[in-house]
């Protein structure tokens, strides 16, 4: 069996956990940031998860997963 490559794109915008839960960044932080509440880009800044329906996807791309 040759060696399973990662997919960087993924890699990169992913996390696995001890658990096996898939975390990932929050969108819309990028800019027009004067519009938002602080409130609002606070909570932008926490790690979420990844969708229940979306995890099978996230994780192929992933060794480790």
């Amino acid at each position: 069996m040759p060696k399973v490559k990662t997919r960087r794109a993924a890699a990169k915008r992913f996390r696995l956990t001890k658990k096996g839960k898939v975390m990932r960044r929050h969108a819309k932080t990028r800019h027009i940031l004067e519009s938002k509440s602080k409130k609002k880009k606070r909570s932008l800044r926490q790690v979420g998860q990844v969708a229940k329906s979306d995890i099978a996807r996230v994780r192929d791309m992933l060794p480790g997963g």
